[in-house]
């Protein structure tokens, strides 16, 4: 897929203050500081698109960006960020949950992994929950640059042989570089995939 125009549309905190349109949205969401941002600029090729912070959890909101006239990627807050007063966890969470759960043109949802660490609990948690709702996701391992392709290799295993216990099936998952532009290609034939699927 060639990326021809990427624009931002709206964002905000609640679901239904979202869009009201009949294209695919895919959503891309994980952990604070696992590298969203520079993943969504690096697919879209709009270096300043998403912004991107030093500060991990600086996406607060619903974030949409209109795709070649065609479909909507869906920037999400982050999970997990300690570092928020409880009652902003809650918010957040609320935000996170309402749209997932509630938001019709949800086509996919992509869950970032950092591929540095051993499996994190608050991601199989993630995880689990969206089995528990039949949420249709991916997932992206992010910043494989960072690791020798050994090292890669084994966490990524790793990872997805703990989903195993739990799945009798593993979702698509995809390896990425947002340095490099490792896996953007895959990942967006396999939403151009889902999109011919649609029409």
């Amino acid at each position: 897929m060639e990326i021809k125009s990427a624009e931002f549309i709206i964002s905000n905190t609640d679901v239904n203050k979202c869009p009201q349109h009949d294209k695919a949205e895919y959503a891309f969401i994980g952990r604070s500081n696992v590298g969203k941002s520079s993943l969504i600029n690096m697919l879209t090729g709009r270096k300043g698109l998403a912004m991107t912070s030093a500060t991990p959890g600086k996406t607060l909101l619903i974030n949409h960006f209109l795709i070649n006239k065609e479909w909507y990627l869906v920037d999400l807050p982050g999970y997990g960020y300690a570092k928020r007063g409880k009652s902003q966890q809650e918010q957040l969470t609320r935000i996170i949950n309402d749209y997932i759960l509630e938001r019709p043109q949800l086509t996919s949802l992509f869950v970032l992994i950092d591929s540095r660490h051993e499996p994190q609990k608050i991601d199989l948690e993630f995880i689990e929950w969206l089995g528990e709702n039949s949420v249709p996701f991916g997932i992206i391992f992010t910043k494989a640059d960072k690791l020798g392709r050994g090292r890669l290799t084994e966490n990524v295993t790793r990872f997805l042989d703990t989903l195993k216990e739990q799945w009798e099936e593993l979702p698509p998952h995809f390896i990425t570089s947002s340095l490099d532009r490792l896996g953007r290609d895959d990942v967006l034939d396999y939403i151009s995939t889902i999109n011919k699927s649609l029409l």
